[in-house]
């Protein structure tokens, strides 16, 4: 029998990870976020745990962005790496994120801070940490779910073809070396995090985040390989 963690990773997922993962490692995670659940507020809801996944199919991904944990305020989190649901106030990442996309395009982008339009086009919007308590940040770090993505990172980087990754940090950068994201076999493009505590100033070699145009470069060097760029336009069909 599975663990119920893997029973609700969708299949195609499910299939390319078995065999990666540790069955007890994954109970004790379970049981953990059940625990959590019952004596806290926990996000995202339990239905959007695997959000990411079931919005971009492995065989679709075609670029990874990679955050750290959910946000931990109330409505934010919804299981997608820095969106948060229609409707809601952007937190100050995400304002940072949508400020350099409309650089990027050269236009306004929708007011809207879900980023689901990304996944639905190949954009796998993954964090490290899957679930977070109300509040701390952090909170569910080094329980178990490091394994996981990271198990997830592995398999999408040792897809044939060609995969974006849009690194922003040095948590995101570390993740990405430890599971095998290098250039040149893949497009990996690095600044500071998006915070505004690090988006305006460079960090060892990894430029600020803002100025760093990581939508434009991305198909830049889609293009330069003769690869069908990705779609970043939020208001795109």
């Amino acid at each position: 029998m599975l663990p119920p963690v893997m029973e609700s990773i969708p299949a195609d997922w499910r299939s390319v990870l078995a065999g990666r993962l540790d069955d007890r490692s994954l109970q004790s995670l379970d049981a953990f976020v059940v625990r959590e659940r019952a004596e806290y507020d926990v996000y995202p809801l339990a239905d959007d745990v695997f959000a990411a996944l079931r919005l971009t199919r492995f065989e679709s991904v075609r670029a990874v962005i990679l955050g750290q944990d959910p946000y931990h305020r109330p409505g934010e989190a919804h299981g997608l790496a820095f969106s948060v649901p229609a409707g809601v106030k952007h937190p100050p990442s995400l304002r940072n994120i949508l400020s350099e996309l409309e650089t990027d395009l050269g236009r306004a982008v929708p007011q809207d801070g879900s980023l689901e339009p990304w996944a639905r086009h190949g954009v796998l919007l993954l964090n490290t940490v899957l679930t977070v308590r109300r509040r701390p940040p952090r909170s569910h770090a080094r329980r178990g779910w490091e394994e996981l993505t990271g198990a997830i990172l592995a398999v999408v980087a040792a897809k044939p073809e060609t995969i974006v990754f849009l690194l922003w940090g040095a948590h995101a950068q570390e993740q990405a070396r430890r599971h095998g994201v290098y250039a040149p076999r893949h497009i990996v493009i690095t600044s500071t995090h998006p915070s505004p505590l690090s988006a305006r100033r460079a960090s060892g070699s990894a430029p600020p985040f803002v100025g760093s145009a990581p939508f434009r470069r991305a198909n830049v060097e889609l293009q330069a390989l003769d690869l069908p760029r990705i779609e970043w336009d939020l208001a795109a069909p």
